[in-house]
């Protein structure tokens, strides 16, 4: 079966598309965005399964920065994708750079459902959970970042709390390198996710620029959460209520706090050592 070829930046599926830039037509579409070939082929191993792969082979190889084996790479994932059945569409270089919404587009983007879960499903079982609260975090980088973390440290889950943007977002996708679809994920507000860490027993270490002990001073084995909140505003009174334990990270310069993906990291990897450790 042949593949379509789309010219026209004006064509409604290519409106359709830059549609998804908006949450709200994202949670009304249930889809969102994946873009580059490092960010499919991760979601592809992940399990997922786009409705469409859209194609610009025209930018397969940007000027300076592929080169053949890029291209076979990024050819052997659309055999990949062509034999589980998957729509292929060709989109124009005019067409693929208005669907686009990173520089330096290598000519692949999907279109695929929704990424997350409800809270409930997540996985909670094991005498060692570790998971991830991100409370009110604002920007999608500093959330795809986290993921990354997550992925690399592998932990549990990650769940927005109140959450300012969602999983969906192209840009989280982006910044996580597609690992939102290898980590499982979740969103709610604070006061459900206080019940549902009770629920599971949960022990909350929370990040605090005011604490008083340093985050390598408490024990992160067992059934843990780590806490980090907004970088403008920090965690709200009722996750620092609810906390078994308020940690800071020391800092020696002027300011008081670091980028909130650094932060997460940096206490995320001493709980990692002090499992493999103990």
């Amino acid at each position: 079966m042949s593949e379509p070829t789309i010219t026209s930046a004006a064509n409604p599926r290519v409106k359709a598309l830059v549609a998804l830039r908006r949450r709200r037509v994202r949670e009304q579409t249930g889809r969102t965005l994946v873009e580059g070939h490092e960010e499919l082929a991760l979601a592809l191993d992940a399990g997922v399964r786009p409705h469409t792969v859209y194609v610009c082979a025209e930018l397969f190889r940007p000027a300076g920065r592929a080169g053949v084996q890029d291209i076979g790479q990024q050819a052997d994932l659309l055999d990949r994708v062509r034999a589980d059945g998957v729509e292929i569409v060709h989109l124009s270089r005019p067409a693929f750079e208005r669907v686009a919404y990173r520089e330096g587009a290598d000519g692949l983007l999907a279109l695929v459902d929704s990424v997350g879960m409800p809270l409930s499903s997540l996985p909670a079982a094991r005498p060692d959970l570790l998971v991830l609260l991100a409370q009110g975090v604002e920007k999608p980088g500093n959330l795809g970042a986290m993921l990354r973390t997550a992925d690399a440290v592998g932990i549990d889950a990650v769940v927005a709390v109140d959450p300012v943007t969602d999983w969906g977002n192209p840009n989280v996708v982006r910044a996580s390198k597609g690992t939102v679809f290898a980590v499982p994920v979740a969103a709610a507000t604070t006061d459900e996710v206080l019940g549902w860490a009770r629920t599971h027993d949960l022990r909350l270490v929370v990040t605090t620029p005011e604490a008083d002990r340093l985050h390598t001073e408490v024990d992160y084995t067992g059934r843990v959460a780590v806490v980090v909140g907004s970088e403008k505003h920090g965690v709200d009174d009722r996750m620092l209520e609810a906390a078994t334990h308020r940690v800071r990270i020391p800092m020696r310069g002027k300011a008081n706090s670091l980028n909130v993906s650094v932060s997460a990291a940096v206490v995320l990897y001493e709980a990692v050592r002090q499992r493999a450790t103990r």
